[in-house]
């Protein structure tokens, strides 16, 4: 039986792998809470809060040693296996998710794109030569590349039927670039990517500060 989690820890669990991957590179291998929680702007206690609820605590006095709790966090988050995208929507958000170098090292690998009216048939990227398929293809194609996220980079208007399309062809994960609100079962996981509203959230913070 798995324990609950807040959402606020889980979205932290990244900014955590970050800074501990940083810390490894920089050739640190021990850490206190204490200085854990000064690099990232944090308390000791929330700092040993968040990583005992993984599990992953450290030793009074010793701190926790850099490189097992990365990997410990790496192995939470499923970042030690490789995980295939199959991009919906070959324009410029499409192309630069299967451009960006940064996700195959991290475990991304886009294995294919989508699109309702493809200008070519393959992109070709630094790492890898990635095929373009026309959408009405995507049931047909799914199985054979082993995808198991389906990444929304096409009009909001063809964002519902797209990601009900995934779902019955056994997708259950979803990055939605798009600014639709996706209805989606309970057993698929939906990760919204807004940058409209991060824009908002900014110009609000601004006006605030200017009363």
């Amino acid at each position: 039986m798995s324990t609950y989690v807040p959402e606020a820890v889980i979205r932290r669990l990244p900014s955590y792998y970050r800074h501990l991957r940083d810390l490894e590179q920089e050739g640190v291998q021990q850490i206190s809470s204490q200085e854990l929680g000064e690099r990232m702007g944090m308390t000791p206690s929330q700092i040993r809060q968040d990583i005992n609820s993984f599990g992953g605590a450290g030793r009074q006095g010793y701190g926790y040693q850099v490189s097992t709790l990365k990997e410990h966090l790496r192995g939470i988050m499923g970042l030690d296996r490789e995980h295939r995208m199959a991009i919906i929507g070959a324009g410029r958000i499409g192309k630069a998710v299967a451009n960006y170098t940064g996700f195959p090292r991290e475990g991304f690998r886009t294995v294919a794109l989508f699109d309702a009216e493809p200008t070519g048939s393959e992109l070709v990227t630094d790492g890898a030569t990635i095929p373009i398929y026309p959408a009405e293809e995507l049931e047909a194609r799914l199985p054979e590349l082993g995808a198991s996220i389906g990444v929304l980079a096409l009009p909001a208007g063809g964002a519902q039927d797209t990601a009900d399309r995934l779902y019955r062809s056994g997708i259950r994960a979803i990055w939605n670039f798009t600014p639709a609100d996706l209805r989606c079962p309970e057993d698929m996981a939906v990760m919204n990517v807004r940058l409209s509203e991060s824009l908002h959230l900014l110009s609000y913070m601004m006006n605030q500060m200017e009363k």
